[in-house]
């Protein structure tokens, strides 16, 4: 079975830093697009930052200069890093990943959602 696994959430005071990591279990034989999406209570699920293979990255605007995405394609992993915490960055935090793995003697590719690490900012 394909997962991805998140970690690095925590409570953390105003202007403090987190970094979120996310990795893949099982047989991946690479991952494609990858990104970390956010939900807070009542909300909908939101895109934070997303990274190509290719390392092209796009942010929302409200953690631009903030936040920094990065990805390991030897390692197949991705990781997000959070500076200048604000109590509105609350939320669920999530991995996506599109994943290409091997399974049955078949090849298949699918998108693939972590099962979320919460973040907490407040003092």
């Amino acid at each position: 079975q394909v997962q991805l696994v998140e970690s690095g959430g925590g409570l953390v005071q105003p202007g403090g830093s987190l970094n979120l990591s996310c990795a893949p279990s099982g047989n991946i034989i690479r991952l494609d697009d990858m990104g970390w999406y956010r939900q807070a209570p009542g909300k909908e699920r939101e895109l934070v930052a997303t990274i190509t293979s290719g390392h092209m990255i796009d942010y929302n605007d409200s953690v631009k200069g903030r936040f920094t995405i990065s990805r390991d394609n030897a390692k197949n992993t991705a990781e997000l890093q959070m500076n200048s915490l604000k109590p509105e960055d609350t939320a669920v935090y999530y991995c996506n990943a599109e994943v290409l793995y091997y399974s049955g003697g078949v090849y298949n590719n699918v998108d693939i959602w972590g099962q979320g690490t919460q973040v907490t900012v407040s003092s």
